[in-house]
């Protein structure tokens, strides 16, 4: 009896590559670093720098008064939180993680954006930036960019650089929760105006950008392609930008909103903003708050998605099938 021959498996057609080419990926990461930190300046000039921004701002400020005793409760221990000891936590724990998934770059990495962004805030706000007195009566320093926030802001970017692939999607969904919680709060205890707050939002944004732009090899995802060649498609962080830029639009929307109608009302009455009634004022700190929202949203938006783009390894496995 003779045995049947063996059966051999037909020939895999090749697989082909179809990953972004690495020289774009981090070109992209170069474009949205310019873009935050132009943003930066932007703010700067249209809140600081002109006196119908500082309106609108002081409106702002002074909006977050009424409320502010309720308010206060929650937000006072959320700004407690933020400090030095903060900071080194912060940065210990996403160099631990780094290290624990044998990222040495990273490590490296994660540290750069922590003390560039907040050296970057403190250098910003005492020596090249100030605060024109444009409006009747003493408004304060210049405080743009906010302290507080950029602690917060990158010490939770550094957190979603640091995570892997699968768990950073969530890591970025708590850290937007968390920053824009801490932004918020510096408004109700009247420390900074919105201007701030967004100011140091982009500055975060500006270097995790640019921390993923010079990404290195010990610092790349480990991706298994499909059988097609191609990155399987990250759900979670599909998800997450989904829930991030609704965020982003309809706290936007309201922001936009609320800035119409308080331009409106101080287009006359620059000079005296004590004199707008008290409506105005809450329209501007509502408006600033959701604005700090929407522009917290967006940043962490990019911010993943620049991440998950610049770490994907060309040295990938090929997932095989059958």
């Amino acid at each position: 009896m003779n045995a049947s021959p063996p059966v051999t498996a037909p020939p895999r057609p090749p697989v082909r590559d179809r990953l972004v080419p690495d020289g774009v990926r981090r070109a992209v990461a170069v474009v949205c670093a310019v873009l935050l930190a132009v943003s930066v300046f932007v703010l700067w000039w249209a809140f600081v720098d002109t006196i119908r921004g500082q309106g609108v701002d002081e409106l702002a400020r002074r909006g977050a008064t009424y409320g502010q005793g309720q308010l206060w409760q929650v937000a006072s221990p959320v700004l407690d939180v933020v400090s030095v000891s903060f900071v080194a936590v912060g940065i210990a724990t996403a160099m631990a993680v780094a290290l624990l998934r044998r990222r040495w770059g990273l490590a490296v990495q994660v540290a750069v954006l922590v003390a560039g962004a907040n050296l970057t805030t403190e250098v910003l706000k005492h020596v090249v930036l100030d605060r024109p007195h444009l409006l009747a009566g003493w408004t304060g320093e210049n405080g743009l960019p906010s302290g507080h926030t950029t602690v917060a802001a990158s010490v939770s970017a550094a957190l979603v650089l640091a995570s892997s692939r699968r768990v950073r999607p969530f890591v970025a969904l708590a850290g937007a929760c968390y920053t824009a919680l801490t932004g918020v709060s510096t408004l109700v205890g009247q420390w900074h105006r919105p201007s701030d707050v967004v100011a140091a939002l982009c500055v975060v944004g500006a270097w995790s950008c640019a921390v993923c732009a010079v990404t290195p090899r010990s610092s790349l995802d480990v991706v298994e392609l499909d059988g097609t060649g191609r990155v399987p498609r990250a759900v979670g962080s599909y998800v997450t930008a989904v829930v991030l830029l609704g965020a982003a639009g309809l706290a936007g929307a309201v922001a936009l909103g609320a800035l119409h109608d308080v331009l409106e009302a101080v287009e006359d009455m620059l000079g005296a903003l004590w004199a707008i009634r008290r409506s105005v004022q809450v329209t501007a700190y509502i408006g600033g708050a959701f604005g700090v929202v929407a522009t917290t949203c967006l940043v962490f938006t990019v911010i993943l998605a620049v991440r998950q783009l610049t770490a994907v390894s060309r040295r990938t496995s090929r997932r095989t099938t059958g």
